[in-house]
């Protein structure tokens, strides 16, 4: 089963500096049937204008995937991690016990878009932990390339998280084609970040979302250059009530 969510059919929000989607239900926006897709939690896709952001917030127990897409993000945490963010970059942070952090676009000229990312942790209590990695075009091109495992066991060159969860980003050209084989008991997460393709026959755009389960396997054609990301997923899962909200600028 393919259900397919497009870009008009998501919530958007915004305000003088923030263009948001959230695609589950985040800060203002509730839907009770809308709160998670086994433990992918949040998926907000956002456009922050310049020298703008989210100050320091706390989080608990959660994996939080950050993904720039266009722009420069400057990061801060109570880790001591502080650094610039690029497009390709990806960042994962485990809060863990608790961790403090800000998100700031940090160009005073341009905008900045960003995918930002949050699973249930695995498990409860855990020491936060950050890292990140650049990823190139030629890495994804035209092929479904693994950036992030469970931590127990991610091999070289990918980043790790506290859940059962492995992401993959592509890049694919006009005509190209992939196929990707789900493993049973998963379900898998796909999101147009821009382009167009055909996915089993499906046409996504640009922000369009597929919430896949009990497929054989997914066949993605390119109909035009497409950049995407692929969440492959347990349906059993460890889930927190952790709140959830923002901080503004």
């Amino acid at each position: 089963m393919i259900q397919i969510i497009k870009e008009q059919e998501q919530y958007k929000g915004e305000n003088e500096w923030l263009t948001t989607y959230h695609h589950f239900s985040f800060a203002e926006y509730y839907d009770p049937s809308n709160v998670n897709f086994g433990p992918l939690r949040v998926f907000n896709d956002d456009v922050i204008q310049p020298d703008m952001g989210f100050d320091f917030h706390q989080h608990q127990d959660m994996e939080i995937v950050t993904y720039v897409i266009d722009g420069e993000l400057e990061h801060k945490d109570s880790l001591g991690n502080h650094g610039i963010i690029q497009p390709g970059e990806i960042q994962a942070m485990s809060a863990g016990t608790g961790v403090l952090h800000s998100e700031f676009n940090h160009s005073n000229e341009k905008p900045l878009r960003l995918l930002q990312i949050w699973l249930f942790s695995d498990t409860r209590g855990l020491k936060p932990s950050w890292e990140q990695k650049k990823y190139t075009k030629d890495d994804r091109k035209n092929n479904l390339l693994p950036v992030i495992e469970p931590v127990y066991s991610k091999q070289k060159g990918r980043l790790g998280i506290n859940q059962n969860a492995i992401f993959y980003i592509s890049n694919l050209e006009t005509g190209k084609d992939l196929s990707y084989i789900p493993k049973s008991e998963r379900i898998t997460y796909l999101f147009v970040i821009e382009g167009k393709i055909a996915l089993n026959g499906k046409v996504l755009y640009t922000r369009d979302i597929a919430q896949i389960e009990n497929e054989e396997i997914l066949k993605i054609q390119a109909q035009r250059d497409t950049e995407l990301i692929l969440i492959d997923l347990p349906i059993k899962y460890l889930k927190n009530s952790v709140p959830v909200g923002i901080v503004q600028k």
